[in-house]
Order: C-alpha cells, then sequence, then structure tokens
C-alpha cells in the first residue's frame, strides 16, 4: 500500500508540474493576443500584437534591435448572442486609432481624383449661411432616416423604410467607413433620402429673400437640384438582385474583360436591364435587330422574377463583357449599372443623361463614352457603332479608358475617402453641435450583421472593414476656379457638338448611296 500511494504522489507531481509548464507557455501568448468572436465558431484566439518585437542578442554585448512591420489590426465581428444581437455591445470598436506603422517622415496622402472637387459645389448652397438644425428638420418631409455621429458613434432615426435594401446598405456602407476611420469622423446630424429623384429643386431658393435650402442627401442630383450626392448602396451589396459587393465584382468584371479582346468580341452594342421602369428604355427595345431593320444593337429586356427563379444564371455581370459596345440608358433617374457598364472595356454609347451621382461628373466624352441622343437612339448608335469598326484603335481607347477610370479611381478606398471628405466638409458647415435625438438607435457592424440571413449577411460580411486603414485619406483638391469648371463644361459640349457633326455627315452619305 505504501509503495502505491508513493507512485501515486509521483505521479501526481509530474502532471501538476506538466500542467503548470503548458499553463506557462499558454499564458505568455495570452499577454500578446486578443479573443475576437467569429461570428460562425464563437470567440477565437488570434494575435493582434500592437508593438514592435525587440530581440536581444545574448552573444553580444550591444543588443541587436530588430524592428519588424506589425500586424494590421483586425477586429471581427462581437455576435456573443448570434443571430439575437440587436444592440451593440460595449466597446465594440475603437474610437481612436493611430496607426504605428506609419512614419511621421513619409511623404503626404495622394491627391483624390478630380471628381472629389465635386463636393465643395455640392455644398455651395450653404457657403455663407452655413447650417443650422432647423434646416436639417426641414429636409426631413421626404428622407428615410435621419443619422447622426456623436464622437465617432453612429445613431440613427428611421422615419419610413426603404425600398428593399437600400436604407440598410447604405448605413452599413457608413459604418463602415467609420470602422476604416475611427476617431476621424467628426460629429454630424443630416437627412438621407433614398428615393432616385431629387427633390430640392433650384428654383425656389434663387430669389434674394428666399430661404437657404434644406441640405439632403441622396444618390443622384441634376442641373435643376441642391440634393447633396452620396455614394449608392450598392457598392456594398444588392442582394435582392444578386449584385455582389463592388470590392469584389469589380475584380470579376477585371477578370471577365481579359476573356476575350475587343477585337474579338460581338461588334454590336449590347444592353439587358429592366425596361418597364422609364419610357426611354422602352424606347431603346425599338432598336434591336428585326426582319427590316438592324441598327447593331442587341437589347434584352431583363425579367428580375424569373431570373431569381433561375438562379441569377442569366445576369451574371462579369460574363456580359463580350460586345465591342454597352449601352447605358438611364432608369427612373440615374441608374447603378452605369459603373458596371463602364468597367467592361468596351466602348460604353451613353444616352443623354439627366442625372449625375457622386463620380460620373468626371468622366469626357469621347475619352470615356460615346454620347447618345436620347431623342434618336437608332440612329445614334448605328453610327457609332459603324465608326468604331472602321475606327477600331480610337474605339479600344475609349473602352479602354473608362474601365481604367472605373477600377482606378472608383476602387473602394476612393469610395471610402469620398464619404469621407463629403461628410467632414459638411460637418464644418453645422452652426450648432449634434446630439442624440430622443429616437435614435445606437448602430454598429454587429447590430446589422448579426442578425442578418441569407445574401445580405453574406455581402455584408464579403465588405466588412476589418479594421482600421494603415493610411489616412486622400487630400482633396481645390475647388474648381470659374475658369477650370468652365473650360471643363465646354470641352464637354464641344466634345458632344463634334459627335453629333459627325453623325448628320454619316446619314446624308447614307441617304445619297441610297
Amino acid at each position: 500500500m505504501a509503495n502505491k500511494a508513493t507512485t501515486l504522489r509521483s505521479s501526481l507531481t509530474i502532471f501538476v508540474t506538466l500542467l503548470l509548464f503548458v499553463g506557462a507557455i499558454f499564458s505568455t501568448r495570452l499577454l500578446h493576443s486578443s479573443f475576437d468572436f467569429n461570428p460562425v465558431a464563437g470567440y477565437s484566439l488570434r494575435k493582434t500584437i500592437l508593438t514592435p518585437t525587440t530581440h536581444h542578442n545574448l552573444s553580444s554585448t550591444t543588443p541587436a534591435v530588430s524592428k519588424q512591420p506589425q500586424k494590421k489590426l483586425e477586429i471581427q465581428l462581437n455576435c456573443t448572442f448570434g443571430n439575437l444581437t440587436r444592440t451593440c455591445p460595449a466597446s465594440y470598436y475603437p474610437s481612436k486609432f493611430t496607426d504605428q506603422n506609419q512614419d511621421s517622415t513619409s511623404s503626404p496622402s495622394p491627391t483624390c481624383p478630380d471628381y472629389f472637387r465635386w463636393i465643395y459645389d455640392d455644398l455651395w448652397p450653404w457657403r455663407e449661411t452655413g447650417i443650422t438644425k432647423e434646416m436639417v428638420m426641414r429636409a426631413r418631409r421626404t428622407a428615410d432616416f435621419r443619422l447622426v455621429i456623436v464622437n465617432g458613434r453612429a445613431y440613427v432615426e428611421t422615419y419610413r423604410k426603404a425600398f428593399q435594401s437600400r436604407d440598410t446598405f447604405t448605413l452599413w456602407g457608413i459604418l463602415q467607413m467609420l470602422r476604416r476611420y475611427p476617431g476621424k469622423v467628426p460629429d454630424l446630424d443630416l437627412m438621407f433620402d433614398c428615393v432616385d429623384w431629387p427633390v430640392i429643386k433650384t428654383e425656389f431658393y434663387r430669389h434674394p429673400k428666399a430661404p437657404a435650402p434644406p441640405p439632403l442627401f441622396r444618390y443622384c442630383g441634376n442641373d435643376s437640384s441642391l440634393d447633396i450626392v452620396f455614394p449608392d448602396w450598392s457598392f456594398w451589396g444588392w442582394p435582392e438582385i444578386n449584385i455582389k459587393p463592388w470590392e469584389t465584382l469589380s475584380k470579376d468584371l477585371k477578370r471577365g474583360n481579359e476573356k476575350i479582346k475587343w477585337t474579338d468580341r460581338e461588334p454590336y452594342a449590347y444592353w439587358k436591364g429592366n425596361p418597364v421602369v422609364a419610357k426611354t428604355r422602352m424606347d431603346l427595345l425599338k432598336c434591336n435587330v428585326s426582319e427590316k431593320q438592324d441598327w447593331s444593337a442587341r437589347v434584352y429586356a431583363q425579367d428580375w422574377v424569373q431570373e431569381q427563379k433561375q438562379g441569377y444564371k442569366q445576369s451574371d455581370l462579369a460574363s456580359q463583357c463580350i460586345h465591342r459596345y454597352k449601352i447605358y440608358v438611364e432608369g427612373s433617374a440615374w441608374s447603378v449599372s452605369e459603373k458596371y457598364i463602364l468597367a467592361c472595356d468596351s466602348v460604353t454609347l451613353l444616352v443623354k443623361p439627366h442625372y449625375y451621382d457622386f463620380y460620373t461628373r468626371g468622366l469626357m466624352p469621347l475619352q470615356h463614352y460615346w454620347p447618345v441622343k436620347d431623342n434618336d437612339k437608332c440612329r445614334s448608335i448605328k453610327h457609332a457603332v459603324d465608326w468604331g469598326n472602321i475606327h477600331k484603335q480610337e474605339a479600344q481607347a475609349i473602352g479602354k479608358a473608362a474601365s481604367d477610370f472605373i477600377q482606378d479611381q472608383l476602387k473602394m478606398d476612393y469610395v471610402y475617402d469620398y464619404m469621407f471628405h463629403l461628410l467632414s466638409e459638411y460637418a464644418k458647415l453645422l452652426k450648432y453641435k449634434p446630439t442624440v435625438p430622443r429616437k435614435a438607435v445606437e448602430l454598429c457592424s454587429e447590430a446589422m450583421a448579426c442578425p442578418a440571413e441569407g445574401l445580405t449577411k453574406k455581402f455584408m460580411l464579403e465588405s466588412m472593414v476589418e479594421g482600421p486603414s494603415d493610411a489616412i485619406p486622400c487630400s482633396m483638391p481645390p475647388p474648381f476656379g470659374p475658369a477650370g469648371l468652365h473650360s471643363i463644361l465646354d470641352t464637354k459640349e464641344n466634345s458632344i457638338k463634334q459627335v453629333d457633326s459627325w453623325e448628320q455627315q454619316y446619314w446624308k452619305n447614307k441617304s445619297k448611296q441610297q
């Protein structure tokens, strides 16, 4: 019995010693780690070392210091209660972040693309008056939600549900911008309307005694309105029609471009979409090929109900870069399809638009697209295709310039920077200190993504900003001067007139041949 007891004590001593040794190793690793929640597996241990490691060479009297690049901070969702998460966890994201990787002596950030200059123009109506709370509240009449940012936290008061998931993914995008630049976005208070058409009419605010217009954010504007233009929801995904987030889709389109060279593509103009939303699209259907006439257009009506039933097999945007020319025509207002069309390396035949979004004012006719008349589409398209098939080198250059613009100047880095600069410039105009509205709720990525399901959840996780950016936003270019702005507008107008002149001559020659 004594021998057995001795043996048992020895075994227990060895076990405890081994346990303490393993625990010491684990504790040491834990000092350099943090627990993060994986929405699928639960909390996971992942290293987030935030300070450079110093190595000491024990064989030398002088320690050798090796400065290694830091691991980029990534912060996963904290879905503690899984799909039941409806509120924001405590301390769910750092309120401020200073990237220790940035060298204070490094060169300044690159200048933002030229279309950022339109931010000054969009905010011009309030340059003298500033923006009061009364002005903001007047914009509530058509707003879908009110967004307030205080100390880097977002609060939302919802007035009405927007069509499909427009409001959901717009707010999701804003939250990702806050994750990208924590602590850098100033306090602000704004109203957002997710409907297509601008409503703040310029004519009501022109006369000397007119009040300042209410500031209202939306996705597009036109020359007779004062709505503030903001990136649309589709940059983070459009689950109702299976449109992927732009970060993913832009790469798919780039790969799709490489499958067929421009010269090997179908020598026609292609369009596919929902024609019933606008008269101009119904008019485009008349340009389709028939037994009597071939306008060099191949136009297809998209039935989204049927497409959904078939699993979206016929609507893969990256597989539609097989024609030399692609037609862009507006819907009920501007259309999110424009960036997908421009990204295809095909020559974009752009039917005269009446609306613009935040980046399209940076596009130039004959450089990025070919202008098409809206009141004589078929003849205009026929001329454009014939011209391009004769002048192949020039046509390819237009298509390539457009896709380069989209891939280089409309990457998500710049989308977030545009949002950041627009909101920062807007906040400078506020004449009051924003406070959280009584009926507003705090919004964070956890409150949106954790309870989401299906494609909505998939697209949210796919487009989620993993952590603070290791780069500062691009530098804003200066505002347009009067001469510079007139030069841009004149160049656009003269290019369109040039195409109109070519087109008239083309049809005169056709009539003589007949």
